[in-house]
């Protein structure tokens, strides 16, 4: 029967499969359609070059070498035309120079005799490729020409050494830098001429999702606390990839590296911006780092959500307005941002408006106005203005999860001991052991009296502290907007808005690493 039933799953899957390979291939395909029009288009580039090696006259004019274009064409095309073009330039400098050099130890070498030729050759490939690897520690080479010093090596290597055995080497080295060339070119008009991909761009959308993104992550977090069970959602989400906060700043905290490889490809790009000038990317990748700054306020913001120690709906309903006041003005400026740089605008002058400010003080007068609850007291003016509160909410039910007002309790600690003593005359420790933590816990717990609102103060601060960061946010976004010279704001401008698609976010993932050199 196992052995059926074995089977009978295996023929299931084998069912399936065709369906489950469809699903896939369309949600590649409908995430982001280029990815369809790439792959033809580096189809059509191998197609192009291989006729190099299918036609009779051009097999005979080129040779055996015109397998390079091929090769070329599999390494250099990449997704973006800015990383074609580091690519394709960096391998087609790299062969040059190499080629160049190599001629001339070849020159040099063929004055001596064969003795002192090969050790004369030996010694032109260790003080090359020793200098060739240590330059490639150079920071701004390792950044932007680290492959092309890569193929410097390996080509300088392939006709130096060849050249030792072979006596035709120069007709070698010709036909493989012609068909080198022959493969870049291709790429560069299929990358640059034919549905071009810019890495600019993506950049550019990038940046603005993500202040979209971290907007809907701060509005969901503070809905979700007054509104949402976060008790059940601490246990559901924690881990889950489908909640949306996790969602608005991840694609924020994970953007370094995406946010640097873009500007390095897209300083590679033409300039094709009405001024025709240097496009400031580097601007793009320092209003990253202040994102990523704001996100991780946004993260700590989302963990007072996901505490197991949570303050009762009682006293969190009592500040719920001036905190969904300050969440919305926050989430309404880095919307304004978004749509500013998305538009190539600079920012509307309201965008910290009088109301953000109104909002703060309204939360400061409210947790002015309870000192009590901060402070733990427990008398009955206390008591009775938590029940006003939670009359009001329609909520008389506390949460399972918030932090209980108790004075310093020894019970749960004469519990304890009592239990351990039980246990060492009994001679038995393994249970101990693994109760240990838990009881130690719940001691740490129950012989301390906290404050009913202490965790909504901790929610409190970090969202003035998110307040606080916008400035730094609001300043990077105006000085890109200087830099890349953006259109001045205008009154109708947020009338005539249009909400653009959704932007690719993992840009990243159409890059295709390449496995090596060649």
């Amino acid at each position: 029967m196992v052995k059926n039933n074995g089977n009978g799953n295996y023929l299931k899957k084998v069912k399936k499969f065709p369906r489950v390979a469809w699903r896939s291939i369309w949600k590649v395909g409908r995430d982001d359609p280029r990815r369809l029009i790439h792959a033809f288009k580096v189809g059509l580039a191998l197609t192009i070059v291989s006729l190099l090696y299918l036609l009779e006259p051009l097999f005979k004019g080129i040779g055996q070498n015109s397998i390079w274009a091929v090769m070329t064409v599999v390494v250099v095309f990449e997704f973006t035309a800015g990383a074609t073009l580091c690519k394709g330039l960096n391998r087609g400098l790299g062969t040059l120079l190499a080629g160049l050099l190599a001629f001339l130890i070849e020159y040099v070498a063929d004055a001596s005799g064969h003795i002192l030729r090969a050790i004369f050759i030996g010694a032109a490939v260790f003080l090359i490729g020793a200098a060739a690897t240590y330059v490639r520690f150079f920071p701004y080479i390792k950044k932007n020409y680290d492959y092309g010093v890569v193929i410097f090596m390996l080509t300088f290597n392939l006709i130096t050494l060849s050249s030792f055995r072979v006596e035709n080497v120069l007709k070698i080295a010709h036909e493989r830098f012609y068909t080198i060339a022959i493969g870049c070119a291709v790429c560069l008009f299929m990358s640059l001429l034919v549905f071009p991909n810019w890495s600019g761009e993506d950049l550019h959308s990038s940046t603005a999702f993500k202040l979209e993104g971290l907007a809907d992550s701060i509005q969901a977090c503070v809905d979700e606390y007054f509104y949402g069970d976060t008790a059940e959602a601490s246990s559901e989400n924690i881990k889950s990839s489908e909640d949306p906060i996790y969602r608005g700043y991840k694609a924020v905290l994970d953007s370094k590296s995406t946010d640097e490889t873009l500007a390095l490809h897209a300083s590679w790009e033409p300039r094709h911006s009405r001024y025709c000038h240097r496009f400031p990317w580097q601007q793009y990748v320092k209003v990253g780092n202040v994102l990523r700054q704001f996100g991780y306020t946004v993260v700590a913001l989302h963990g007072c959500l996901r505490s197991e120690i949570q303050t009762p709906r009682s006293v969190r309903v009592l500040f719920k307005d001036p905190c969904i006041r300050v969440a919305g003005e926050v989430t309404k400026a880095l919307i304004e941002l978004g749509n500013s740089i998305r538009n190539r605008r600079h920012c509307s002058p309201e965008i910290l408006s009088d109301h953000l400010h109104e909002a703060l003080q309204d939360l400061n007068t409210a947790i002015r106005s309870q000192p009590r609850l901060f402070l733990g007291a427990n008398d009955t003016q206390a008591k009775n203005m938590l029940a006003m509160a939670a009359a009001q909410a329609g909520e008389t039910k506390p949460s399972k999860s918030s932090l209980p007002t108790v004075k310093t309790d020894s019970s749960a600690l004469s519990n304890w001991k009592s239990k351990r003593a039980c246990n060492e005359q009994a001679g038995n420790k393994e249970p101990e052991r693994k109760v240990l933590r838990h009881q130690l816990s719940k001691i740490a717990i129950t012989s301390l009296e906290f404050s009913e609102a202490l965790p909504f103060a901790a929610f409190a601060s970090l969202l003035v502290e998110i307040v606080a960061k916008l400035d730094l946010v609001i300043g990077e976004v105006e000085e890109l907007g200087r830099l890349a010279s953006f259109k001045e704001y205008k009154a109708g401008d947020e009338k005539i808005d249009v909400k653009c698609e959704k932007p690719r976010l993992d840009v990243l993932e159409n890059h295709l690493p390449s496995l090596g050199a060649e």
